[in-house]
């Protein structure tokens, strides 16, 4: 008689983080299919990790919606309905690999948070450097992202690491056309989602007027 094994459970979200990419553009939701270079910016912002990558960038207001529900789950329970999901996840853990997952067009639909400060009305600024963020959803290991690492080799100096920065900027062209820069890299904490506003915050003095 044969072992029929019950296939492993999927993991939960909590096995899984929720990172970004941040910036400013003219356009912040664009959409791409090509996941070429969805893979190729992925490894070049995360490294080693399985995970998926977001085939959009979003406005910050539209990463949650009125539910309270966030990109970064809606993929999550993409991947979870599908009926192979434990082969899908345990590729990730196993063999590093990535998924490019479309969200819902529901998120095309701003929903401004209780934390207003990147509307136009309170900061005018906003409306010509407009905040994009391109979503990463990674499963957790021990291996530095690659960010990280470029990060720590270049030992805070901001003329190492400008190449890295700037190789990032070009990576996003394909989604997020100039005059779209990056500003940096973080995490979404759902329990605090201002932190993400903070970043944009934290720039808004070197914009032009």
């Amino acid at each position: 008689m044969s072992d029929l094994s019950p296939p492993a459970p999927a993991p939960s979200l909590t096995e899984f983080a929720s990172f970004y990419l941040y910036g400013l553009t003219d356009n912040p939701y664009q959409q791409s299919t090509d996941m070429q270079h969805f893979g190729e910016l992925y490894n070049l912002v995360i490294g080693e990790h399985g995970g998926v990558s977001l085939s959009s960038s979003f406005h910050p207001y539209q990463l949650v919606n009125p539910a309270g529900v966030t990109v970064w789950y809606a993929a999550y329970a993409q991947l979870y309905a599908q009926p192979n999901r434990a082969d899908l996840f345990g590729a990730m853990a196993d063999e590093q690999a990535r998924f490019v997952v479309a969200p819902p067009a529901s998120f095309g639909q701003f929903h401004v948070w209780p934390d207003t400060r990147l509307t136009s009305a309170e900061n005018p600024v906003f409306s010509r450097y407009i905040p994009f963020v391109l979503p990463f959803l990674v499963r957790k290991g021990p291996a530095a992202l690659r960010w990280d690492a470029e990060f720590a080799a270049a030992g805070g100096d901001p003329e190492r690491i400008q190449p890295y920065l700037e190789a990032v900027t070009e990576a996003i062209r394909f989604v997020q056309p100039a005059p779209a820069f990056v500003l940096g890299f973080g995490e979404f904490d759902e329990q605090q989602p201002e932190r993400l506003i903070e970043e944009f915050m934290s720039c808004r003095a070197m914009l032009p007027a």
